[in-house]
């Protein structure tokens, strides 16, 4: 499978799993869905080891419950296969340099956020209304008819037409 998604079934390959753009996670039901059909003497076979999991000790732990199971587990870009010992050294490296590199752009991100805020730039999507349309909605929702019962209804909104509709013409 290349990182695009799209992969060739070997002929070998009796069952494919398809992982999320992400990583997985650890309650990850396509990981778990691959680890219920696996049988000893089963190969998972991932293209990243950091597309398996979040954390070192989730990797770990999974390693050590595939080797319980005699399921082996083959990297393909890092060229790692946990049916020699030198594999499964090779794994717990990747993984402590793979959380070391999450952990690394996870505080590159917040000093970048930070350094925007102090610029004066914040994220996230624009206002929907604007300084004037909530005082608006206040006081539609907060006036009320002769009868004592709210003047202005839900069932045609007053703040995207010129004319609000008065409950008189609402029932």
């Amino acid at each position: 499978m290349d990182r695009t998604g799209t992969a060739a079934t070997p002929p070998e390959c009796s069952s494919l799993t398809a992982s999320c753009p992400g990583g997985c996670r650890r309650d990850s039901a396509r990981l778990d869905r691959a680890l219920l059909v696996a049988r000893a003497g089963d190969e998972l076979v991932v293209t990243r080891l950091d597309r398996l999991g979040r954390s070192l000790e989730h990797l770990i732990e999974l390693a050590r419950t595939l080797q319980q199971r005699q399921v082996d587990l083959v990297v393909l870009d890092q060229g790692v296969d946990t049916a020699t010992a030198v594999g499964r050294m090779f794994v717990q490296i990747l993984g402590a340099i793979s959380e070391f590199e999450r952990a690394l752009m996870a505080e590159r991100t917040l000093d970048g956020l930070e350094a925007a805020r102090a610029r004066g730039r914040t994220g996230g999507q624009k206002p929907k209304l604007g300084p004037r349309q909530p005082r608006l909605a206040q006081q539609m929702y907060d006036e009320l008819g002769g009868d004592g019962k709210r003047k202005y209804t839900s069932l045609r909104s007053p703040l995207s037409s010129a004319s609000p509709v008065p409950r008189s013409t609402a029932t």
